[in-house]
């Protein structure tokens, strides 16, 4: 990841002295955004599921959440969902911006070096209290100017230029205003992240938000961050790559509506109104994305496992069982099971399963590489990922409420199965971008040239 990272920046000082070509900058995006890659790799794999894992050990072990205390759970959901999810976000964010100059690629990079030690830092806080009261409001900083400088790099955008070189006005599509919306979702939840952080150094006891806190910004951080852009880039790629139809504006408009009114509804502390309002935008996105209809086209499986369609559809499944499991929550939750089970839904069978699916169909690409370096593994790791999922979200409710006390037997079998997962899918992305053949190709004359992609 460093050395990446590194070979990102000597690429770049390289073209200082002249103007770098297309070629030359697109070749520098791939680098950065392997870098990327392997970071959220990186939090996914130890930081996130094996702290996980720990902790649902020691959880299981002496039935209850007493056990561990709230800040290393609180630390191992920063690590996956920031570690994790926003540092893919973040790269393909930077990557899908045009390549202009080698001062956009430095400016990518000093993100990079905000954004990875910071949230390093948060998990060393929250594990360890490792000068806690310095290090979380620091880390919270790091992570909130990482956050604004990518806002200030996308709104260099301009709008596309007609004939004549004046620019366009068009409706903008419905799939950028939800990722755009997610994206505000991600500021809004660093600066409620800087500000509560800031106040729990100065009178808290512990570097673990309390309770109903916690359950505010976790709405706004779900919710309101990672399932909008989730949906957004659904929306862009699903269609091509399943054969599906576009989506249906009036219903996916009417998602983002739910969504907005949900998590605005969460974050105000209105709980059971919160969980109703997102479930239905829940059942209304997978409608809205067709994922019902018949396909018009045959899927594009090439390079992926032949079982991509029916995984690129299930976490619209878990989606719809972490709001309805809200709802329950919401209503008889009393030992935490239920909340548990409903994050764990939406985190791990809702986020991860897109991941494992559409990564390998995309990341490669993106990072310069001809295809995933093994589909089997590809497969071996949504199987591993799903019966995990499926075994914790079932068990959850059942082992903390009471109901069932077999049921914490079944815990650290869920979480063994969905470590197992992502250990697959980590070693087949680096072992992609290890030894998988690039689909760069370097010409003595013109420098780095993009080549047929095999697809």
């Amino acid at each position: 990841m460093t050395a990446i990272a590194h070979s990102a920046s000597n690429t770049v000082s390289g073209t200082l002295d002249r103007a770098p070509s297309l070629a030359e900058l697109e070749h520098t995006k791939s680098l950065i955004l392997r870098a990327w890659i392997l970071a959220g790799v990186f939090f996914m794999a130890l930081p996130g599921t094996v702290l996980g894992f720990s902790n649902l050990l020691a959880i299981s072990t002496h039935h209850g959440l007493g056990a561990i205390s709230p800040a290393w759970i609180q630390g191992h959901g920063h690590a996956q969902v920031f570690g994790w999810i926003g540092s893919f976000i973040l790269g393909i964010g930077f990557y899908s911006q045009p390549a202009r100059s080698s001062m956009a690629a430095r400016r990518q990079l000093l993100c990079f070096a905000l954004w990875v030690p910071a949230v390093a830092l948060r998990w060393i806080a929250n594990i360890y209290d490792w000068h806690w009261r310095v290090a979380v409001p620091l880390s919270a900083a790091l992570e909130l100017i990482a956050v604004m400088l990518f806002l200030a790099a996308a709104s260099r955008h301009k709008l596309p230029s007609d004939s004549t070189g004046r620019q366009t006005k068009r409706r903008m599509e419905l799939w950028m205003i939800s990722v755009l919306l997610g994206t505000a979702g991600l500021a809004a939840t660093v600066i409620f992240n800087f500000v509560e952080c800031v106040r729990l150094a100065i009178t808290g006891v512990s570097p673990a938000f309390p309770h109903d806190l916690d359950q505010k910004y976790l709405v706004l951080l779900a919710w309101g961050f990672m399932v909008p852009v989730v949906w957004g880039f659904s929306a862009r790629w699903l269609p091509a790559f399943l054969g599906i139809e576009w989506p249906h504006e009036r219903l996916l408009s009417a998602t983002l509506l739910l969504d907005v009114l949900g998590v605005t509804a969460g974050v105000s502390g209105l709980t059971k109104i919160a969980t109703l309002l997102l479930v239905a935008g829940a059942v209304l996105s997978g409608l809205a994305l067709r994922f019902l209809d018949r396909p018009h086209a045959k899927a594009k499986t090439i390079g992926v496992h032949a079982s991509f369609p029916v995984f690129a559809r299930i976490p619209y499944l878990w989606l719809v069982i972490a709001g309805a499991l809200g709802v329950w929550a919401a209503f008889r939750d009393v030992h935490g099971g239920i909340w548990g089970a409903s994050r764990h839904a939406l985190t791990v069978g809702f986020a991860a399963t897109m991941v494992f699916a559409i990564g390998p169909r995309i990341l490669p690409h993106f990072g310069g590489i001809y295809r995933i370096f093994s589909t089997r593994l590809m497969l071996a790791s949504l199987l591993l990922l799903q019966i995990g999922c499926t075994l914790r979200v079932s068990s959850e409710p059942l082992a903390y409420e009471g109901i069932l006390s077999y049921a914490w037997k079944v815990l650290p079998i869920s979480g063994m199965l969905e470590l197992s997962g992502v250990l697959v899918f980590a070693a087949n992305l680096i072992l992609t971008f290890a030894f998988g053949r690039t689909s760069l190709a370097l010409n003595p004359r013109h420098g780095w040239m993009l080549t047929e992609s095999g697809d």
